[in-house]
């Protein structure tokens, strides 16, 4: 093993010009030092991985990328969007990955972008940004995009975005206007994408095809730390012929974004195994700095830190 292992972190994020323009104005809102990072991929992002002691980042459209769009404007921009960040990959190989943004409000041209975007772009899979208009990524409408994933043996990684309105106004009004992050990555995202583990694993979506790979970040929204308890409430209803907890260890991996807790990460991997977890950690919504500090005080032997800081991640994307 080398004295130092690379450090990969894959939920990296930028933002199109292409895309933010056909935001609603409520989407392109972000703080000016936020939007000055999404919006450089070379020179002060490398300067902060170099800063940081990072490696690569496998990047990926901010939220809510293409999710929230008529399906004939995210089918134009998806193509627009991979071909611009393509040659940001290809002029800096060696730092650099890509998941592919994909039309999801079409979802048999989602399927064909990605296969686009792996086979003749060399991206790394895809990356979706929450529910598309409303619509959880479970819906059957949606698996010939897993279909093609698995086809092709490309993860696809569930990212968090706003909650429903109709769950906004239920579940957060009263506190959203003095506390905004409750909407955000303090609660409402991981209520959200765990939400949506759950149903990918309820849908059967896995029987249909084995090979699918999901990716949750934040240390998989919470769910390693619930999976005896959600297996066991499960099996006391009956359901499907396999545990949840099995079919989720099977086919999910999670990373580190944002979330950089040794009490939380032994957690998932006396849940999930050390080989289901990869280092990430959410730039710019979370400086590179504390989650490359992290990393050496992982309280596990250093083959296992070798691979949360590179090794599962190059092993899953291929890299």
């Amino acid at each position: 093993m080398p004295a130092k292992p690379r450090v990969i972190t894959i939920e990296e994020h930028y933002q199109d010009p292409d895309v933010v323009r056909a935001y609603a104005p409520e989407d392109s809102r972000q703080l000016p030092a936020i939007a000055e990072r999404l919006n450089d991929l070379t020179n002060l992002r490398i300067k902060e991985m170099d800063g940081a002691g990072i490696d690569m980042q496998v990047l990926s459209h901010a939220n809510p990328g293409l999710q929230k769009m008529d399906a004939e404007t995210a089918v134009r921009l998806a193509r627009i969007a991979n071909d611009r960040l393509v040659e940001t990959v290809r002029a800096h190989p060696d730092r650099f990955a890509a998941f592919a943004a994909i039309p999801t409000p079409d979802p048999k041209a989602a399927a064909d972008e990605l296969e686009r975007a792996v086979t003749q772009l060399g991206f790394k899979g895809a990356l979706i940004n929450g529910t598309t208009n409303g619509v959880f990524f479970d819906d059957k409408r949606f698996w010939p995009i897993c279909e093609r994933a698995a086809a092709l043996d490309v993860p696809l990684y569930l990212h968090p975005t706003m909650p429903h309105p109709a769950v906004i106004d239920t579940y957060y009004k009263d506190y959203a206007q003095d506390w905004p992050m409750i909407l955000r990555a303090a609660w409402g995202f991981t209520v959200e994408t765990a939400t949506q583990g759950v149903r990918m694993v309820l849908s059967g979506v896995f029987d249909a095809y084995p090979k699918l790979k999901i990716i949750l970040g934040h240390l998989g929204e919470g769910l390693p730390f619930l999976l005896w308890r959600i297996d066991m409430g499960f099996a006391r209803g009956g359901g499907g012929s396999r545990s949840f907890r099995d079919v989720f260890c099977e086919h999910f991996y999670i990373t580190t974004s944002g979330f950089f807790s040794n009490p939380a990460l032994l957690c998932c991997v006396q849940e999930m195994g050390v080989d289901r977890i990869v280092f990430s950690v959410d730039y710019p919504f979370v400086a590179n700095k504390p989650g490359t500090d992290w990393l050496p005080t992982i309280p596990l032997c250093a083959e296992d830190k070798a691979k949360i800081a590179s090794g599962n991640a190059m092993r899953l994307l291929k890299l």
